[in-house]
């Protein structure tokens, strides 16, 4: 999966936002980055009704933000499998890739809604307002996972080019 990601950092622009997909079976959460592609914050969460709704709002926030990738949480199992919440993932990933001019990437979000649910809990968020940030929040750590990766394989291509006799 970070083979995508690597891809997708070769082929960036050096500044635009991204935004991050939690896909659940009955939510959306979204969170999109800063234009330097640093910080990922909670944007909203979509209370799915079909593709065609859904994908229109995600389709008007990329036009509206001018979003540079979507960076999709890929639920894989926890030994790295596939199951078929993934298989719908990359279902929604395609039907969505011709509705946006921007390329669409999977990321790893094992336990990112555990790991979210445990921060808010920590931060004594009540039940129901778990319930309501949990997707979008789930979204900004899946972001931010991405976001770092990104910088770290730009940190890694400057040093590259910054070493004499390469």
């Amino acid at each position: 999966m970070s083979a995508e990601l690597e891809t997708l950092a070769a082929t960036l622009p050096p500044r635009g936002r991204l935004i991050g997909v939690d896909l659940g079976t009955k939510t959306i959460g979204l969170a999109l980055s800063d234009p330097d592609r640093r910080i990922a914050s909670p944007l909203e969460t979509i209370r799915r009704s079909k593709f065609g709704p859904d994908a229109a709002r995600l389709a008007a926030l990329v036009a509206t933000h001018e979003v540079a990738a979507i960076v999709v949480g890929l639920p894989l199992n926890m030994d790295g499998s596939a199951g078929p919440r993934v298989q719908a993932t990359r279902a929604f990933m395609r039907n969505l890739a011709p509705l946006v001019p921007c390329p669409i990437v999977p990321w790893d979000e094992r336990l990112s809604t555990v790991a979210v649910t445990r921060m808010l809990i920590e931060a004594d968020a009540s039940r129901a307002r778990r319930g309501e940030v949990v997707d979008k929040v789930a979204a900004a750590y899946i972001l931010q996972g991405a976001l770092e990766r990104l910088a770290a394989l730009a940190q890694r291509r400057d040093d590259h080019e910054d070493r004499p006799g390469d």
